[in-house]
Formats: C-alpha cells, sequence, structure tokens
C-alpha cells in the first residue's frame, strides 16, 4: 500500500510515521523548514506510545514527484482544503480514497464536490499531537484512534486494507457503519472545548474541572447535538454524556489546536468550527447563544491574524 500524507502537521505526521514504521511505503507532502527538515534527518515523533523516526520513501512540496497513491490522507488546516485540493489530481488513480482529517463536518461535502463522491471518504481522528520543531511533532497522549469509512457506508476492500495497515501499525483504528455519525461525535466534542479553551486560555483539565465551564462545555454540547437531529444525523441518545466522559479522561494537560493557534496570534479554524455551528445553526433553526458568543468574542483576533484588521 502506498500512502501519501498531504499536510504533515501534528496529526498526519503522527499516522503517517505509524504506519511507515509498520512498513507501509509513505510519501509526505509538506513545505518550508518542515520538508527541509523531514528530508535531512526524517519524521521525528515523540510519543507517550513510544518514539519513532521514519524515513519516508518521497518527501516534496510537489504532488507531481509522488504520482499515485492507495491513499491520502489529507492533515491540512480546515481552511487549507480548498488550496490542497487543486493539488491533489497526480495523487489520484483509480482507486485513491481521500481521508480527511479536519475537525469540521463541511469538508467531505466540500472534497465530494471537487473530487467526485468515488474519492472521498469520511475521516476523523483524534490524539493531542503538535509540530515543536522542523521535521519533529510531540505527541503527548489523550483519546488517539483514527476512523474512517466510505460515504454509503460500504465496507470495501480499500477501507478494510487501510484499516488493517493501521492495525499492524498498533493504532487504534476503526471503519464505523455510518461516518457522518462519527464525524459529529467528534466536532461536538473539540468545538466548545476549542473555543472555549481560547477564550480561557485554560486547558481540559481546568475547564472540565471548574463547575462554571463545565456547565459551558455541556450547553456547547447541547447546541450541537441540536443541529445535529435538526439534520437528520443519528447521534446515540447519550451522546454529550458520553463526550463528558471521554473529556474526564484525556490529558489534564491538553489543549485544542484551535487554541493554540489564537494564543500564537496564527490564523485559525475558528470559521469551520465555531463558525460552522452558527451558520449550520441557522440553516436548521436551532438557536446557538453560546457559540455565537464565543464566535463574536474570538472573530476579532482571528481577522488580525488574517491581517484584516489592526488593533
Amino acid at each position: 500500500m502506498r500512502v501519501a500524507i498531504f499536510g504533515a502537521g501534528g496529526v498526519g505526521a503522527y499516522f503517517g510515521a505509524r504506519l511507515a514504521e509498520a512498513g507501509t511505503e509513505l510519501a509526505v507532502i509538506a513545505r518550508g523548514a518542515h520538508l527541509e527538515a523531514i528530508r535531512a534527518d526524517g519524521l521525528r515523533v515523540d510519543s507517550v506510545l513510544g518514539d519513532m523516526r521514519v524515513e519516508p520513501a518521497i518527501a516534496s512540496a510537489s504532488t507531481a514527484d509522488v504520482g499515485p497513491v492507495d491513499v491520502v490522507l489529507l492533515g491540512v488546516k480546515t481552511w487549507q482544503v480548498a488550496e490542497a485540493m487543486q493539488s491533489l489530481g497526480p495523487l489520484l488513480g483509480r482507486d485513491t480514497l481521500v481521508v480527511p482529517l479536519q475537525n469540521g463536518v463541511e469538508t467531505i461535502d466540500e472534497l465530494t464536490s471537487a473530487l467526485g463522491s468515488r474519492h472521498v471518504a469520511g475521516g476523523v481522528c483524534g490524539g493531542f499531537c503538535f509540530i515543536v520543531a522542523p521535521g519533529h511533532v510531540r505527541h503527548i497522549g489523550g483519546t488517539t484512534f483514527i476512523k474512517f469509512g466510505e460515504l454509503d457506508g460500504r465496507k470495501t476492500r480499500r477501507v478494510e486494507a487501510l484499516r488493517d495497515a493501521f492495525v499492524r501499525a498498533r493504532v487504534d483504528a476503526a471503519v464505523p457503519d455510518d461516518i457522518r455519525v462519527a464525524l459529529w461525535e467528534k466536532f461536538l466534542l473539540v468545538v466548545p472545548f476549542g473555543g472555549l479553551g481560547a477564550v480561557t486560555r485554560a486547558p481540559i483539565g481546568v475547564l472540565m474541572t471548574q463547575p462554571g465551564t463545565r456547565e459551558l462545555l455541556t450547553r456547547g454540547m447541547r447546541e450541537i447535538e441540536a443541529i445535529a437531529r435538526a439534520r437528520g444525523v443519528a447521534l446515540p441518545q447519550d451522546a454529550v454524556e458520553r463526550t463528558l466522559a471521554t473529556l474526564d479522561s484525556v490529558t489534564p494537560s491538553g489543549t485544542s489546536s484551535l487554541q493554540r493557534d489564537v494564543a500564537a496570534g496564527k490564523r485559525s479554524e475558528l470559521d469551520e468550527w465555531t463558525g460552522a455551528v452558527v451558520r449550520l445553526g441557522k440553516r436548521s433553526g436551532v438557536p446557538t447563544p453560546l457559540h455565537d458568543f464565543l464566535y463574536a468574542t474570538l472573530l476579532p483576533q482571528e481577522r488580525r491574524a488574517r491581517g484584516e484588521l489592526e488593533f
């Protein structure tokens, strides 16, 4: 199996390195100092589950240098997906599967419109992973997993082969019956956590143990749950309770990528996370007062990071 990681940030690098360590042929699409470091010294991942340093078969800024692969793990930020789609062509063979790893519920529709449903799966993953230096990623734990599946729910040979590759790599991998449910379950977990973490600048352990912030997290989850049900997504009846239990069990020092980006003054996925809740709530007739507040509060910083506002 040939797998390409397009966007070797935190989660892309982690899952790619696990596959390469287990013998999967890995190509890495990256750029800048990150790419140069991978070319020079390999991809280094420090992980609570075991450190790795792997040598990708190919590391390039151009998909043309890679050619067709069996699977593309799309690890770019959600706001980078539109640009990334324009470069995916050389990676696509007749049966190539593109698995997006973004935290969001709109990316698969965006990819399907551009690439056709034949090439697009749903994908979702977990784990606290982030770049600490060029060519160097750290994985500090959290509930670490990857789920993916055909959009029509079929258990095809290609998704089963990818799952088997991850199992050989000692990764918790699954092919759910309905990948859209899995996407909304992750959306329900990460978006309130990300928005409240960005506003409070506190890690998940603090958010979960302070009564006020725990209540706000719960309210945010209920807003997303109501939108999902209004849109016909068959979330489990205890989705919020299960999500709270998951967050109770994760590494207390964990922060979301959105929180880290906002704190660093970088462009974040605010529009694709909190903004998506606001948009989809309006379309579905579901009130979203908490996410309305979080979006309006964080938007000035987001616009400054994009160069649209000075202060």
